[in-house]
């Protein structure tokens, strides 16, 4: 369906231009991240919109929907920034059915939800499939800390001041803005530009 254009649509088709012409073929992970102010899911939201505009197939997933139980977070401790940034997430979960099946052939079976924060509880699992040529795009608060970084072919920073102690420590530790395919300024969402990324 073709979508109306605006500023900000314009900006994201001319992101998955440069997304579909280097990442094309294939199964490919696109990553969107930034604290939950930034407006990091609707961006990503959108983004998946201009990629079904295109008739690209694509998939939407959030790390929101793989957290680890609350039962689970109080084995690591009381609550605490340091707590919520290394084990709020399921990580080995998301590669297992998630990342890893997506990847993997055409018949493979994957899930892009299997906890409900909310409930504390788990999501009935909804087993998809995907043609061989597909984006997957998904979105998180820590999504380019350096053990999932190499798992996206391309990766968006919606940048912002760090907005409570964890969010510090993510950037901190994994500096962010470094790795990343491009970094956004969406402090205006009606109109995102793309930032210089930092050269050390």
């Amino acid at each position: 369906m073709k979508l109306v254009s605006t500023p900000r649509i314009e900006f994201l088709r001319s992101l998955t231009t440069e997304i579909l012409h280097n990442y094309g073929r294939g199964r490919q992970i696109v990553a969107v991240g930034g604290n939950e102010s930034s407006g990091r899911t609707a961006f990503a939201d959108d983004l998946a919109a201009v990629f079904d505009e295109r008739e690209h197939p694509v998939f939407r997933a959030s790390l929101r929907y793989f957290q680890r139980s609350r039962a689970a977070q109080d084995a690591f401790g009381p609550p605490s920034p340091e707590r919520h940034y290394r084990h709020a997430y399921d990580y080995p979960t998301l590669r297992r059915v998630l990342i890893d099946p997506f990847r993997m052939g055409v018949a493979t079976g994957f899930v892009t939800a299997q906890w409900d924060p909310d409930r504390d509880t788990w999501i009935e699992p909804t087993w998809l499939t995907s043609p061989v040529d597909a984006v997957l795009i998904i979105d998180g608060e820590f999504i380019n800390r350096r053990e999932l970084h190499g798992l996206w072919a391309y990766s968006i920073r919606i940048d912002s001041e760090p907005e409570n102690e964890a969010d510090r420590l993510y950037l901190e530790e994994a500096n962010p803005r470094s790795v990343v395919s491009a970094l956004i300024d969406n402090s205006n969402p009606l109109l995102p530009r793309r930032l210089l990324l930092d050269s050390c």
